[in-house]
């Protein structure tokens, strides 16, 4: 077929219908779980929603910065997009045998987006294959495909494609797939007929707004990223202690908003053994985390897409682990870490994490620390954690006089 000639002798409209539904045939083939056709018309109502989203501060900073290429799709060649196709593919959303997290052994937890496989080699090599199915068929088409660094913004395009529908958690949530889908897009000069959006919605429920643990879903389909704990896990440098006490003990990302749906209740994917999870590697154990060179993190995460912020964040959010999983026998690496780390956001998680644990070692680790540190972040931390501290030693030793005094 030559597109080319589109112009002065278009080919009949059933010639790109029977190409879409040989596509659709093959899809499975290629390891794509669901495609869909849509327009390449820009996406305008898209742009006033993400210029309000800038304006009040709920951009991650992950995001193309350019507004104009979120909302209008493009051809590097310069030619008009005439089709945009949308895939998904669906991912585990549970683990066979699950190791236990327990004192002196406690675990993290990776977000299901990042078992297996890191997801962007697994959609590149999926739309590498419809590349090429699409080539055989139309050489002169002019293809460009997108996976999450990508400019367009992927759930508006698999929205309008007829992957799902758009949730109140942001995700897109499929009829049959759930949101446990990873999403990926094709530009193309190719004037394929376009699907019909999915009618389903979320309905009343608001489940996914009412557990964000952080309240980062500030209203049905509104995310200020700034305060999303998947976003906070990815982060570098410090975080609040309102932010650390809510992360649990999550490594990367969240998936609270996606477990608590009505409709991802019951759906599992495991037909991909590429995306099935190490369970060691996506709940691992965090002392050992502590003590991973740059080149062991690689080893150990480097094929999952938690991988791509290098293993500084992971540590920092093993620390906060830590403390919340109060594990007394990690006192001693987190002393280790406060008196000797050259990283002041580690010194100073771990003075928090120090407070959260308590006792006589925490205590005498964050006082001796507070006599050497100089990063006046880090001081502020040690200083709220000595304070913490002391409270709870105060009115341990008052609970411990009033029980002797009851006896008497």
């Amino acid at each position: 077929m030559n597109i080319k000639t589109q112009s002065s002798y278009a080919p009949p409209p059933s010639i790109w219908e029977d190409l879409k539904a040989e596509i659709k045939a093959a899809a499975p083939a290629l390891g794509i779980d669901d495609i869909g056709f849509a327009t390449a018309e820009p996406f305008l109502y898209l742009k006033n929603i993400l210029q309000d989203h800038r304006d009040k501060g709920y951009e991650s900073g992950f995001e193309e910065p350019d507004l104009d290429k979120r909302t209008i799709p493009a051809l590097p060649s310069g030619e008009t997009p005439l089709s945009i196709l949308a895939i998904a593919v669906a991912y585990p959303s549970k683990m066979e045998n699950p190791p236990k997290s327990e004192p002196g052994a406690r675990r993290g937890i990776l977000a299901r987006a990042s078992w297996g496989q890191d997801y962007h080699h697994v959609l590149r090599e999926a739309l590498g294959k419809l590349e090429a199915f699409i080539r055989e068929r139309v050489p002169d088409a002019v293809l460009e495909s997108m996976v999450d660094t990508g400019v367009l913004v992927d759930r508006a395009v698999a929205e309008r494609a007829g992957i799902g529908f758009s949730a109140k958690n942001c995700a897109i949530i499929s009829p049959k797939w759930g949101s446990w889908i990873y999403l990926g897009e094709m530009v193309t000069n190719i004037p394929f007929p376009p699907d019909a959006p999915v009618e389903e919605g979320c309905g009343e429920c608001t489940k996914c707004i009412d557990a964000c643990p952080t309240g980062a879903l500030v209203g049905p389909g509104q995310l200020n990223a700034q305060a999303c704990i998947s976003y906070l896990t990815q982060t570098k440098g410090f975080l609040s202690d309102e932010y650390m006490t809510k992360i649990g003990n999550r490594l990367y990302g969240c998936d609270t908003c996606q477990i608590v749906c009505p409709i991802n209740r019951g759906k599992n994917w495991n037909h991909r053994p590429e995306l099935l999870p190490d369970p060691e590697i996506v709940k691992p154990l965090l002392l050992p985390i502590l003590e991973l060179s740059n080149r062991e993190f690689k080893e150990k995460f480097g094929s999952s897409s938690a991988a791509w912020r290098g293993k500084k964040p992971i540590q920092r959010n093993a620390i906060i682990a830590l403390g919340n999983f109060k594990e007394a026998g990690a006192v001693p690496k987190l002393t280790e870490i406060v008196l000797r780390e050259s990283r002041p956001e580690m010194r100073g998680t771990a003075a928090w994490a120090l407070g959260r644990i308590g006792g006589g070692e925490a205590l005498a680790a964050v006082e001796e620390a507070l006599l050497a540190e100089g990063d006046n972040q880090v001081r502020e931390m040690l200083e709220r954690a000595l304070d913490k501290l002391l409270k709870r030693e105060e009115k341990e030793s008052d609970e411990q006089a009033g029980g002797g005094q009851s006896g008497n």
